[in-house]
C-alpha cells in the first residue's frame, strides 16, 4: 500500500452520504386520495404550466423506497427512505424533459456508515499521520458517519414504460453523496455538480401494475378526468454507473486521499451498485390529454391544487 503523507492539520466537520437534501417547502403539503404521491410535482413551474396537451403534455413522477444499499467502490453504505419526485413534459417527438421540484428531484433520509469512520477512512498499514489519527476514535461521535445522498443537477432521460418493465432504465440520476462527521469537515462529498454519480435505475423485478381514474381533487371516480399509473414492489437497481473520488473531507481536503485510498475511489462501471427495494412507483396525468387542449398544464396545476388537504 502507498505510503502517502502531507495530511497537514486535520480539523473540520463533515457527514457521510445518504440519498437526500433539505426538503422543500412543498414537501410539507398534503394532497388527498390519487394525488398524495405527489406532493412535491413542480406544477407551478414555467414549463409544466405550458404544456397544451397536444404538442407538449405534462404529468406528475413519483418513486419512492423504505430501504436500499448504494455501493462505492469498496464500501457500502445503506439507504433510508428514498423519495424521487418530478414533473415531465413529454413532447410529441417522443422525447420528454424532466422538471425538478425546488430542493430537487430526490430526498432522503440519512443512513449510518457501517464501521463509521474506522471502516471509511482507517487502512491496514501503517500511515504516518493517518493511523495515528484513527488510534485516537474511541469516541462514539467522533466514528459515526452519515450518508446522504443529494441531487445535484436535474434528472433526464425518463422512459415512461421502462417503469412498468424490467431491465430498462427509468431516469437518469445526477447525485452525490455527503458524509458527515466531526474530523471530515462540512464539505465532504463523494460526487459533485461537475462531476455527479449518474444512477440509472431500472426494474429487476416486475411490478404489479395498475390504472386507475379519479377526479380533479384526487377522490377515486371511475370516469373521473385524471388517471394514475402505479407499478409497486419492483426491486429496482443500476450497476453501471462510476463513482468519483471525494473531495473536500478534512481540512482543505487533506483527507480526500485517505477516503479514496481505503474505499477504493474513483470506481469504474461495474464496480459499483445501487438497490432500492419494494419501489412504489406512479405517474400522474390527464385521462385525455386532448380534452384539455391548449390549458392541459394550467388546468393539472390547478387540479393539483384543488386536491390540498
Amino acid at each position: 500500500m502507498p505510503k502517502l503523507r502531507n495530511a497537514s492539520v486535520l480539523v473540520a466537520v463533515t457527514a457521510l452520504a445518504t440519498l437526500a437534501s433539505v426538503a422543500p417547502s412543498s414537501a410539507a403539503t398534503e394532497l388527498n386520495g390519487a394525488w398524495a404521491p405527489f406532493a412535491r410535482c413542480p406544477v407551478d413551474n414555467a414549463a409544466m404550466l405550458a404544456a397544451d396537451g397536444k404538442v407538449n403534455t405534462a404529468i406528475c413522477i413519483s418513486s419512492s423506497s423504505a430501504s436500499g444499499s448504494i455501493k462505492l467502490g469498496n464500501t457500502t453504505v445503506p439507504t433510508g427512505r428514498t423519495d424521487l419526485q418530478a414533473g415531465v413534459v413529454t413532447h410529441n417527438d417522443g422525447t420528454s424533459t424532466v422538471v425538478s421540484p425546488a430542493g430537487g428531484a430526490l430526498i432522503a433520509d440519512p443512513a449510518q456508515l457501517p464501521g463509521g469512520l474506522l471502516g471509511l477512512m482507517c487502512p491496514d498499514d501503517d500511515i504516518p499521520v493517518i493511523s495515528d489519527l484513527c488510534a485516537k476514535i474511541t469516541n462514539a461521535d467522533l466514528n459515526r458517519v452519515d450518508a446522504t445522498v443529494e441531487s445535484v443537477n436535474t434528472p433526464t432521460d425518463f422512459q415512461l414504460l421502462a417503469g412498468i418493465m424490467q431491465g430498462k432504465p427509468i431516469i437518469a440520476l445526477p447525485v452525490r453523496i455527503k458524509l458527515e462527521n466531526p474530523l471530515l469537515g462540512s464539505k465532504c462529498y463523494i460526487g459533485s455538480a461537475k462531476d455527479p454519480i449518474v444512477l440509472r435505475p431500472q426494474n429487476t423485478s416486475a411490478p404489479a401494475v395498475k390504472t386507475t381514474r379519479f377526479d380533479a381533487n384526487g377522490t377515486a371516480n371511475t370516469a373521473g378526468v385524471m388517471s394514475q399509473l402505479s407499478a409497486i414492489g419492483a426491486t429496482q437497481g443500476d450497476a453501471t454507473y462510476t463513482a468519483p473520488g471525494a473531495n473536500g473531507c478534512g481540512l482543505l481536503g487533506a483527507l480526500d486521499w485517505a477516503v479514496n485510498l481505503k474505499t477504493g475511489l474513483p470506481a469504474g462501471s461495474g464496480t459499483n451498485n445501487v438497490v432500492l427495494n419494494n419501489t412504489s412507483t406512479y405517474v400522474a396525468a390527464f385521462a385525455n390529454p386532448s380534452s384539455v387542449v391548449p390549458n392541459e398544464g394550467a388546468l393539472l396545476s390547478q387540479n393539483w391544487h384543488a386536491g390540498v388537504k
